[in-house]
């Protein structure tokens, strides 16, 4: 039968064979215990008996048994605005990632099967990723304004690039593959090769790239929000409340380290998270 022709995919190894070398790692366990409670922080909070908004006591209260950690320049819990302001930093970085990692996915796959546009894609590329990633964002919130859609869309733009690199390498050595010459003489269309054959054999690669950008995410989402350029007051978010409060830092410093540490602990843990599955995967 035609449909027998030729060798069948390697497909990776299933889920349950990966994590378990993965949750014998402290570093990853530990990883993933932190990005998991940030998590739930940023899902949860609006069920919890805490107000990030509203006033908790006096101006820079010290922490203490009733606000654990203390009150900001207005009086507001750090505490509830440390947990409400893990829902904007894990919205728009992960969406932006995602948006990232679909778009440069795609470009990196057509790219190592069309030979022909490869080398031009790859030059356009490189000049989208030669960009600072600050000046870019900056210029995009000029032209379409300050908001969260501008930079959950700016951020994809900068790392898309980088992400479609990554992947054009890892598919260049698996289009050349017996199976996708099996698949080819099947009569399979492009589109489904890419999908159903390559792209299975890429992931790995992927996976790695895009927790790599989310940790990268994570920071210059933040540190736009110290700009000025993510959410606005009076959100709190953990970039903005670094920002509002850094004049004080000699009189409340906790009002700029809890949030400052917050950001942080996210990124060192993704980043951890990333060198585990990199080592794991072998990619």
């Amino acid at each position: 039968m035609i449909g027998a022709v030729g060798p069948a995919s390697p497909r990776r190894a299933g889920t349950g064979r990966l994590l378990a070398p993965l949750m014998g790692r402290p570093t990853f366990v530990l990883s993933a215990a932190v990005l998991a409670f940030w998590l739930a922080a940023a899902i949860a909070w609006r069920w919890l008996p805490i107000d990030p908004f509203g006033r908790a006591g006096p101006p820079f209260a010290s922490p203490s048994r009733t606000e654990w950690l203390g009150t900001d320049r207005l009086g507001r819990s750090v505490f509830a605005r440390l947990l409400a302001g893990s829902e904007s930093v894990l919205v728009i970085a992960p969406l932006a990632t995602l948006l990232a990692t679909a778009a440069g996915t795609t470009i990196g796959l057509v790219a190592a099967w069309h030979r022909g546009v490869d080398e031009m894609m790859m030059r356009l590329i490189d000049v989208v990723g030669a960009l600072p990633g600050i000046l870019v964002v900056v210029l995009l919130s000029a032209a379409f304004g300050r908001s969260a859609t501008t930079v959950v869309w700016s951020v994809a733009v900068l790392f898309a690039p980088l992400i479609a690199r990554t992947v054009r390498a890892a598919a260049l050595s698996e289009v050349e593959r017996p199976y996708v010459d099996a698949a080819r003489l099947r009569g399979e269309r492009a589109p489904f090769i890419l999908i159903r054959e390559v792209l299975p054999n890429v992931a790995p690669a992927v996976a790695v790239e895009a927790t790599v950008r989310l940790g990268f995410t994570v920071l210059l989402v933040s540190g736009l929000s110290f700009l000025g350029l993510g959410p606005q007051p009076p959100s709190p978010d953990w970039g903005l409340s670094v920002t509002e409060n850094r004049a004080y830092l000699e009189v409340a410093p906790w009002t700029v380290l809890v949030p400052a540490f917050a950001i942080a602990s996210l990124v060192v843990a993704v980043n951890l998270l990333a060198d585990n599955l990199r080592e794991v995967f072998d990619v």
